[in-house]
């Protein structure tokens, strides 16, 4: 009996400490208002180069966002107060006198509107800025043939953040780029990606191509058009235009139209009001199996084939041929730079020459290389 005393009483003593353990480890835990720690410790361990690369990604977005706009093409008819949305997209400041490098097809309804509504009716470009400046835009010019237009606004100098370019012949394929724009209306959007591929052709607005074209996957969408493509320094390297896209959004395809193109294009703007571009004047025969097979080509050889060298164009003027059963020129060179198809070719003479200059083709025929010089002419109408 006894013992069933003593064990009672070490179990009563026992009892009493662990309470008493048990309030005093309760005591001092820390106390909190919520049910869940609002105070997060980090679940992996920080890498410093990513944190910098977000810190480049924010940075380019501070730097640039200031200079793109985004466009509102506005119509009304028959002087009614009230002016419809027809169409959006973006664009960014060039200058200090307020100029604005956008996409041609962005304000072509401006242009057309009374085709567009099929009567009698008046439009008006609507500029919003980044600091929240709205104000109507004149439209200094455009140009078919790259799709590029330029705007002019009237606002204080001191409102204007004009854009830094960069050169768009010294990219390479991988490289990040940034595309900055107000796709779907949602003003001042960033996505990234890389350089997908250089010198591809897209059409333009005219019956000629597009040359020298940068292909990219950073998401372009509808709205992005005119908006600046830029590099990991927030360079301008192309103005967004064109996406290859079934369902009308972003695919990982998109097509900017290559920075020195846009200056050359949009200073002839400026200082004359039109842009001329240079005539060869020639159909191409794309290089395959079938082509080096009929005319016992090199397997390796690159270039372009000329199917036609339209008479009186400055390609026949000069001697080069058209392709007969049995010998076909091949470009392969236009002076000194190896030319690997067409696309490279017609963005070589988009970017580098005008009318009036003398180029040296070099030319594959019948197992010999020839050098030809060719004076270009001016696009026919």
């Amino acid at each position: 009996m006894k013992h069933l005393k003593r064990i009672a009483i070490y179990s009563l003593i026992a009892g009493v400490c662990l309470a008493i353990g048990f309030l005093a480890a309760f005591a001092i835990m820390p106390q909190t208002a919520n049910a869940i720690d609002d105070v997060g410790l980090p679940v992996v361990e920080t890498n410093q180069i990513l944190v910098n690369q977000e810190n480049t990604y924010s940075q380019i977005y501070q730097t640039v966002a200031p200079s793109v706009v985004s466009i509102s093409i506005e119509g009304r008819i028959d002087n009614d107060p009230r002016w419809q949305p027809i169409s959006s997209g973006s664009g960014f400041i060039v200058d200090s006198l307020g100029h604005i490098v956008t996409n041609n097809h962005v304000v072509d309804g401006a242009l057309n509107i009374s085709d567009l509504v099929g009567q009698e009716a008046e439009a008006r470009v609507v500029v919003a800025m980044f600091d929240g400046t709205i104000t109507q835009a004149e439209i200094v010019g455009t140009d078919a043939d790259s799709d590029i237009a330029v705007l002019l606004v009237d606002v204080p100098q001191d409102r204007l953040r004009p854009v830094s370019f960069g050169d768009s012949d010294g990219l390479q394929e991988g490289q990040v780029v940034f595309a900055v724009g107000n796709p779907f209306s949602n003003d001042w959007t960033l996505t990234t990606g890389i350089v997908s591929a250089l010198n591809r052709s897209i059409p333009s607005l005219d019956i000629f191509q597009t040359g020298g074209v940068i292909q990219t996957d950073a998401a372009i969408n509808p709205g992005n058009s005119g908006g600046p493509l830029v590099n990991i320094n927030g360079q301008v390297i192309g103005v967004n235009s064109q996406i290859n896209s079934e369902s009308g959004s972003s695919s990982g395809i998109g097509f900017a139209v290559p920075s020195n193109l846009v200056l050359r294009v949009a200073n002839s703007i400026i200082d004359t009001g039109d842009v001329q571009y240079s005539y060869l004047g020639i159909t191409t025969a794309p290089i395959s199996l079938s082509l080096i097979e009929a005319y016992n080509l090199p397997n390796n050889i690159r270039g372009v084939g000329i199917a036609q060298a339209i008479p009186n164009a400055p390609a026949a003027a000069s001697g080069l041929q058209s392709a007969s059963q049995s010998s076909i020129d091949i470009i392969t060179a236009i002076d000194g730079r190896p030319i690997e198809d067409f696309d490279e070719l017609i963005g070589y003479l988009g970017i580098q020459t005008v009318p009036g200059d003398t180029v040296t083709f070099t030319v594959y025929r019948n197992g010999q290389i020839r050098q030809v010089p060719v004076t270009l002419t001016s696009r026919p109408n």
